[in-house]
């Protein structure tokens, strides 16, 4: 086997060994957590950064399949609840994704709803049975629930090369006329209340992610002495993991509080986590990386991948454009920290 192709084995045998575990945990009931807003919203979010912890790829199909139950549970539409669920042997996925060059059509047709186009970013497109799936209807987003088995729907191989979140099985699909259902009428997947609560789910992704990454600063501190700069940069790591957890903590309250967001606050929070998720993760990785050098990216396989895959997810969220979001909302509003 040449050098090139052995990488390429490693990344398809970890791909399989994430496929296999998310099967298992869907079939045994391992993802049946609780309803974000049902009173135990910390409880789901600490199940998703477990898994996150333990191998982000595995969290991430994880995170769309319990995103998919709780949107449709909370769209509520007649004729869903005839949908399979895990129970059934089905796993699902979120394809939500809609970033420039890219376009999938609904188009009404005899018998039904049809998509054509390709869409990017499809996280286990080769180990999911049912998908949610935004598309166009003109100048409207619907979703729509697909069979993945189905003529027409093909993932497009080697359209993710890159080695982080590789294990997610997430390829760009082409969809020629395939079946779809649609739910809810243009814009309820992003109005609803739970697409806010749902973001925060992946922010507490990325927390699991950090400490995988974190770890492995903390081991080496117990195998060793630290230099004082590796031992400030350990406990800049632990002070932005607990800040973390805090804010999770009051997040998950807020939701159970106020599940439908009477009070419109929930997209300002969402905003707020994530951007404080997103800066605490990244600091941890250059923390982690500037007190162990390269070592352990050279010499510890899980450790190497672990920083790969945070690195790719955090990349939901966009940044600047992101923050520029927030400031919108924070000067449109009253908030909590101005003068009284």
């Amino acid at each position: 086997m040449s050098e090139a192709a052995e990488p390429r084995s490693e990344l398809e045998g970890h791909r399989r060994s994430i496929a296999e575990a998310f099967t298992r945990m869907a079939a045994c009931g391992e993802l049946d957590l609780p309803l974000p807003g049902a009173g135990r919203t910390r409880a789901r979010w600490e199940a998703l950064t477990r898994w996150a912890q333990r191998d982000l790829s595995l969290a991430r199909l994880a995170e769309g399949h319990t995103d998919a139950v709780a949107i449709l549970a909370e769209l509520d539409i007649p004729g869903t609840e005839d949908l399979p669920t895990a129970a059934d042997g089905a796993r699902w996925g979120v394809w939500a994704a809609e970033p420039p060059g890219y376009t999938l059509e609904a188009r009404r047709a005899p018998g039904g709803w049809r998509l054509f186009g390709v869409k990017p970013f499809c996280s286990g497109a080769r180990v999911c049975t049912h998908a949610l799936v935004t598309a166009r209807e003109g100048e409207h987003r619907r979703l729509f629930a697909v069979e993945v088995a189905q003529p027409g729907l093909a993932p497009l191989p080697d359209t993710w090369p890159g080695p982080g979140m590789a294990g997610s099985d997430t390829l760009d699909v082409n969809l020629d006329a395939v079946r779809a259902t649609p739910l809810g009428e243009p814009g309820a997947y992003l109005e609803r209340p739970g697409f806010q609560h749902g973001g925060i789910g992946v922010a507490a992704c990325w927390h699991g992610g950090a400490r995988a990454v974190a770890r492995t600063l903390l081991a080496a501190s117990r195998m060793w002495e630290l230099d004082p700069h590796a031992l400030a940069h350990l406990g800049a790591v632990d002070a932005h993991l607990a800040t973390v957890d805090a804010l999770l903590d009051g997040a998950a309250a807020a939701v159970d509080a106020d599940p439908l967001d009477t009070d419109s606050v929930a997209r300002l929070r969402t905003m707020r986590v994530r951007a404080a998720v997103e800066n605490a993760a990244g600091d941890v990785l250059a923390r982690v990386g500037r007190a162990l050098g390269a070592a352990p990216l050279g010499h510890d396989a899980v450790h190497a991948r672990a920083v790969a895959d945070l690195t790719v997810y955090l990349r939901q969220h966009h940044g600047e454009r992101d923050l520029a979001a927030l400031g919108r909302a924070a000067c449109a509003g009253r908030l909590e920290w101005e003068d009284t």
